[in-house]
């Protein structure tokens, strides 16, 4: 008798708890802590955010905060120059993953300096027990052929320092052979434009979480402290499309 009892009371329980779960929604998801270190090719088109906003649509939350300043190098964070503190935020941030964004060029014009610097932040962050990711860049539009060059410092990299690699150059280069008259950079030929923005964000939830949402983001909005609305980013449906599409076959081809 007493067994029944007990058995009843725990099956009452875990109905309770299923019940629950029905009402409130899905489960809690995971979360991870994610942390954005670089330039404007970080911050532009609130890209944090953009990550943050698509994460929503997977198992795992991604939270994002960046520590940047506009034309910033991997060596400049490090010796701390310029105001930035990304050594005493990746100390006192309990991150799970940093993620590293060198100057655009200076794969190109100073692969040594790269490689220096990037192998004493990942240890860095290793210490502090985050996991080091590599932001893989683009080439600037008037120089297409510099893209397999930095494919190969940031490869020389992550295998040195045990990082993943976030391939977003290499899917803005899909991207191009795929639909050659897509625009991913600004006018500046620099900088992302809209669409280039919203595949950098999928290429980094998709190689973060190994996952996509299944439903495309109709819109990428965020609440602030106010409680307002705000658009961190418009983008057309048709292009969030593409955009997944390209994610997808760049995961499969990793």
């Amino acid at each position: 008798m007493k067994t029944r009892k007990t058995l009843l009371a725990v099956f009452t329980v875990l109905t309770l708890i299923s019940f629950r779960q029905s009402c409130t929604g899905q489960e809690k998801k995971d979360t991870l802590k994610v942390l954005l270190v670089g330039n404007s090719h970080t911050y532009t088109r609130n890209l944090p955010h953009v990550i943050s906003i698509i994460s929503e649509g997977t198992g795992t939350k991604l939270l994002t905060k960046k520590s940047t300043i506009g034309a910033a190098s991997l060596s400049q964070h490090w010796r701390s120059e310029r105001g930035l503190r990304t050594k005493e935020i990746i100390k006192d941030g309990n991150f799970d993953i940093v993620v590293l964004q060198e100057r655009a060029m200076e794969p190109v014009n100073e692969p040594d300096t790269v490689l220096k610097y990037t192998r004493l932040f990942c240890d860095y962050i290793k210490k502090y027990g985050a996991k080091p990711y590599l932001y893989l860049i683009w080439a600037r539009a008037d120089a297409p052929q510099n893209q397999e060059i930095i494919n190969q410092v940031y490869s020389q990299a992550a295998k040195e320092n045990d990082a993943k690699i976030v391939p977003v150059g290499k899917a803005w280069a899909l991207a191009k052979q795929m639909k050659p008259e897509i625009t991913l950079h600004n006018p500046d030929g620099n900088h992302s434009s809209v669409i280039g923005a919203c595949l950098t964000a999928y290429v980094f939830v998709s190689t973060i979480t190994g996952e996509l949402p299944e439903k495309l983001v109709d819109d990428f909005e965020m609440i602030d402290q106010f409680g307002e609305t705000l658009q961190v980013l418009d983008v057309r449906s048709a292009d969030v499309a593409f955009c997944k599409l390209v994610t997808e076959e760049i995961s499969r081809k990793q």
